[in-house]
């Protein structure tokens, strides 16, 4: 039995990296689908897995017989089958959300829900504002409110223009050594990003829709790469939406930093935040410490909840 870590997921093969630094293309023991029926993807990119060899057609193929237990993993829900959940990567050490304020645009509920999936499986992230050199200055100014939101909140925010190669030595130096997922709307530049810091990976890039300021796919499956200077970088397909599952409803102000901290001051200790009195998290988006927009998103995922358990 073979050891390896799996660097790319094309659908029903997976390429793993052995422990020799063989690439062996694997395909996976069928009673995975049966025992994680509510993951569409039971393997992910930064799997670290077992597998057996045989020969099929003059070439060496894998079977992928158990999967290691994960350290971590970023999971949203399925495109396709709300109640279905997708594994974006695993065994992550710091995840990177590119932003957009335009050319795409990404919203501030797209950013707290992704914030709020990495808090709850304890990964790192730090968000990435990119195209800082095609802003106006209205959105210029829209991007440095939502930074201010965020750094007040802890999370580190970066602002660069890949295009330009500005502010990438930073990046390089905050991905060193680690294994980092880059996530965010198709379009928004992860691919141009990843060029710029690995040169020699040519991903593959496009601009986004003229008419629609909406990106174009071109990333259609995740794949791992290293990286020079040290480290692991995994590039992820651009994501619509972020639906969250495996939340339980009463846990979710829990991955709210800024919510967190504030809980023991609420009259009732299972306090929604929603209706009850007394509640220190109201309180605070009443006074402005908490961002009304960080609140909005808040009661989205409990909607979302309610939705999902009905």
């Amino acid at each position: 039995m073979k050891k390896g870590i799996v660097i790319k997921s094309t659908g029903s093969w997976f390429t793993v990296k052995s422990e020799d630094n063989e690439l062996i293309n694997c395909k996976i023991k069928g009673k995975f689908r049966i025992q994680d029926i509510k993951s569409t993807n039971p393997v992910a990119v930064g799997d670290h897995v077992e597998f057996s060899i045989s020969e099929e057609n003059d070439a060496q193929t894998g079977l992928i017989t158990n999967i290691i237990e994960r350290k971590n993993y970023i999971i949203r829900k399925s495109t396709n089958l709300s109640k279905q959940s997708h594994i974006i990567a695993s065994n992550i050490d710091q995840a990177f959300l590119v932003v957009t304020v335009n050319f795409p645009v990404t919203t501030s509920t797209f950013i707290d829900r992704f914030l709020a999936s990495a808090e709850a499986y304890r990964i790192s992230c730090i968000l990435i504002f990119n195209k800082i050199d095609r802003y106006s200055q209205t959105q210029t100014e829209h991007m440095e409110s939502l930074i201010s939101v965020y750094s007040e909140i802890g999370y580190r925010c970066l602002k660069i223009s890949a295009r330009k190669n500005i502010g990438i030595d930073e990046l390089q130096e905050l991905m060193k050594n680690k294994t980092n997922v880059f996530s965010g709307h198709s379009g928004v530049g992860k691919s141009t990003i990843i060029n710029t810091i690995q040169p020699g990976l040519n991903l593959k890039t496009k601009e986004i829709s003229d008419s629609h300021f909406s990106g174009k796919h071109t990333t259609t499956f995740s794949e791992m790469f290293e990286l020079d200077f040290g480290g692991f970088i995994i590039d992820t397909p651009g994501i619509k939406g972020f639906g969250m599952l495996e939340m339980e409803s009463w846990e979710i102000s829990h991955y709210f930093p800024e919510m967190f901290k504030l809980l023991d001051g609420c009259q009732y200790y299972n306090c929604s935040h929603t209706h009850e009195p007394g509640c220190a998290v109201k309180n605070a988006v009443a006074e402005g410490k908490i961002a009304k927009s960080r609140y909005v998103s808040y009661l989205g995922l409990l909607e979302d909840d309610e939705k999902y358990r009905n």
